[in-house]
């Protein structure tokens, strides 16, 4: 008799280890043999990939925001492109509200396999984990780094409502109206958010924020009037600027956008302001290095073919693909970074 736990050791990990002997252990005796015989061929070699083909059936984007918003909108533009080289459909699974982390949540438990990646937004992937007291998993010990997807700064979005048409005017109609202007954001912890309580703090403003399950129906309310304003992703509302259904009174990075010349920097009026907001994709914890180092493979070749980055560009993102190292220690500092700002800014859950 072949011994089960032996064969399986060519399996990296402790987490992928126990996962796949829990699949054998449901087997019958005659397709477990079938199993680990294939698994000691596979010992010493890229197991992920000679012992199991990758992929052989659709492999699952979690998305933690609801449809229509930035990371959705940049998430669907990878998905199918991975979906044609793949030859399996990359199925967005939308997971929206508190803050990303019911879709994370969920990714956490997921077998570590290759077939469920997490996307995320800053927010997400490091200032939850700085911002709330306690969560159901943890970054270090529960995710593998992939990459940073994308990079991209917010618009200042008003609707025409609002008797202004810059943003020192709304600035001067919010201190003639204390209290009376809402805005809206995503949930809790979200840089949308961060952004909006900075803003109130350098232009010292008394505004009211409404939260919301996603920037989608944030960003719908704006649209509707139900809000004065927004600060929110590019690709979200820059089709509703050019429509002229809202003004983009000022992006929140360091330059203004190249393709908005036009648009002032918020910090070109309250100096020090800036916020950059991310997206990046992570894995289970417990992967076989092999497998991490194909997937990133994978999703750095459809971000560097030419007809994606250009799509990611029309976007306003800047697409940056980093290493899975390089993308952890990006992770790590940013939430020291955003530590900072919720200190300084006595920012807390509500």
């Amino acid at each position: 008799m072949i011994p089960v736990k032996s064969a399986l050791s060519g399996i990296q990990t402790p987490r992928a280890r126990s996962y796949a002997f829990r699949k054998v252990s449901m087997l019958t005796p005659k397709r477990a043999r079938c199993f680990v015989l294939a698994a000691m061929m596979a010992t010493g070699t890229a197991v992920a990939q000679a012992a199991f083909p990758f992929p052989v059936r659709p492999v699952r984007f979690i998305v933690g925001s609801p449809a229509g918003g930035g990371n959705d909108i940049v998430a669907r533009i990878l998905a199918a492109k991975l979906s044609e080289g793949y030859g399996h459909q990359v199925v967005v699974d939308n997971r929206g509200g508190a803050n990303g982390i019911i879709g994370m949540e969920l990714a956490a438990r997921a077998a570590p396999d290759g077939y469920t990646w997490y996307m995320g937004t800053a927010g997400h992937l490091s200032v939850n984990a700085v911002y709330y007291p306690k969560l159901p998993f943890n970054m270090e010990r529960d995710f593998t780094p992939l990459t940073q997807v994308v990079t991209l700064p917010f618009l200042l979005y008003m609707h025409p409502s609002v008797p202004a048409k810059t943003l020192a005017e709304l600035v001067a109609h919010a201190k003639a109206n204390p209290g009376k202007l809402a805005w809206s954001s995503s949930g809790d912890g979200g840089l949308p958010q961060f952004a909006g309580e900075m803003l109130k703090l350098a232009a010292g403003i008394n505004t009211r924020r409404i939260p919301y399950k996603g920037s989608a129906p944030a960003f719908n309310d704006l649209l509707a009037g139900q809000v004065q304003y927004c600060i929110e992703a590019v690709p979200i509302g820059l089709q509703h600027v050019k429509s002229g259904r809202l003004l983009a009174l000022a992006t929140t990075g360091a330059q203004r956008l190249p393709f908005l010349p036009d648009i002032p920097t918020i910090r070109e009026t309250y100096a020090g302001y800036e916020v950059q907001n991310w997206y990046g994709m992570v894995l289970p914890a417990g992967m076989p290095r092999e497998l991490v180092n194909r997937l990133h493979a994978d999703i750095s070749k459809a971000m560097n073919a030419p007809d994606i980055k250009a799509k990611l560009i029309a976007q306003g993102t800047d697409p940056v693909g980093s290493t899975p190292e390089a993308f952890a220690v990006f992770r790590k500092a940013e939430e020291g970074k955003w530590a900072r700002v919720i200190k300084e800014a006595n920012i807390r859950p509500q």
